[in-house]
C-alpha cells in the first residue's frame, strides 16, 4: 500500500489528507540518490510518514517502533544511534529491503520512503539526557567488577556482550536499566544466546553472529569465533535467556548503576 493508496482512507473532511495531498504533489521530483534527507523534520512529511509506518512497518516493528523481539524485528527509534546508519541507507534498507531477514522490499516512491525516513528521524532515541550525577572513579572499578569481563568500554573488556562506548549517547536511561534489571527480556541481534552439541558430543555456547541455510558462526562463551556446519551437529538450540546475568537492587544498586554510567559518558566520544 501506498500513501497514495492510503489517502483515500482518511476521512474527506480531514486536514491530514489536504497535508498529505498536498506534499506528494510538490515532492514528486526527489531524487532517491541524496546522502541528505530533503525532507529532514519538515512537520508534513513526518505526519505522512508515521501514515505509512502505521500501514507498512508496524505489524513487525510495533506501534512505537521499538521492534518485537520474538521475531528478530529491531527497534527503530535506535537504528541512527545505535547502528551509526546513514539516512541514504536507511532509505535503501526500506526500498531494497534486508537480506537474510524477514524485512521485504516496498515498492513505494522516493518521496514517500524519504517521509518514512523523516518519521524515523523524528522518533530517535536521542540517548541518556537525564543521568543523575555519579562518581566516575567508582564507576570505573564497578564496571570492572561487574561488566568487563563480557563488555568493552574505553579500549578494555570483552566481547561476549554489546560494546559500551557511548551507550550513554545511544540509548535512554529507561533502556539501559531495564537492560541491566532484566536483560533477556530484549536480546539485541548479534548477541542472542544458542546451544549446540558437534558430532562429537561437544557442548558450545555462545551467542550467534551469524547463520544461512547451511552453517552459523558464533562467539562461545570463551570468547572464541567458531563455525559449524548445520549438518555436523547433533542439535542447535536458540537460548531464551541471556548470558548476562539480571542484577537486582542488592547486586547492583541504582547509585553504583549511575557510577558505571558516569564512566561510560566520560569517554562517550571515544
Amino acid at each position: 500500500m501506498t500513501l497514495r493508496n492510503l489517502i483515500p482512507r482518511l476521512p474527506a473532511c480531514t486536514a491530514g489528507r489536504l497535508i498529505l495531498l498536498g506534499l506528494l504533489s510538490c515532492l514528486t521530483g526527489i531524487s532517491h540518490a541524496q546522502s541528505v534527507n530533503p525532507l529532514e523534520g519538515n512537520s508534513r512529511a513526518i505526519t505522512g510518514g508515521g501514515s505509512l509506518f502505521r500501514a507498512q512497518c508496524a505489524t513487525c516493528h510495533g506501534a512505537d517502533a521499538k521492534g518485537i523481539a520474538t521475531i528478530d524485528a529491531p527497534d527503530l527509534t535506535m537504528i541512527w544511534s545505535e547502528r551509526d546508519l546513514s539516512v541514504s541507507e536507511v532509505f535503501s534498507s526500506i526500498r531494497d529491503g534486508v537480506p537474510g531477514s524477514i524485512m521485504p522490499p516496498h515498492k513505494l516512491t522516493d518521496s514517500e520512503l524519504w517521509m518514512l525516513v523523516s518519521y524515523l528521524q523524528d522518533i530517535a532515541v536521542a540517548g541518556v539526557t537525564d543521568l543523575p550525577a555519579g562518581d566516575v572513579v567508582a564507576g570505573e572499578e564497578a564496571f570492572r567488577m561487574n561488566c568487563s569481563a563480557c563488555h568493552r568500554a574505553h579500549g578494555q573488556g570483552g566481547s561476549l556482550g554489546p560494546n559500551l562506548n557511548a551507550i550513554t549517547t545511544r540509548r535512554s536511561l529507561e533502556s539501559i536499566m531495564a537492560s541491566v534489571r532484566q536483560p533477556s527480556v530484549i536480546i539485541g541481534r548479534g548477541f542472542k544466546p544458542v546451544r549446540v552439541v558437534t558430532s562429537s558430543g561437544e557442548e558450545v555456547k555462545g551467542v550467534l553472529k551469524s547463520e544461512d541455510a547451511f552453517s552459523l558462526q558464533m562467539l562461545d562463551q570463551q570468547q572464541r569465533l567458531q563455525g559449524f556446519q548445520k549438518t555436523e551437529l547433533q542439535s542447535f538450540e536458540r537460548l531464551q535467556q541471556s548470558f548476562m546475568p539480571s542484577f537486582s537492587q542488592t547486586d547492583l544498586s541504582d547509585s553504583a548503576l549511575y557510577n558505571i554510567l558516569n564512566y561510560l559518558q566520560s569517554g562517550a566520544t571515544q
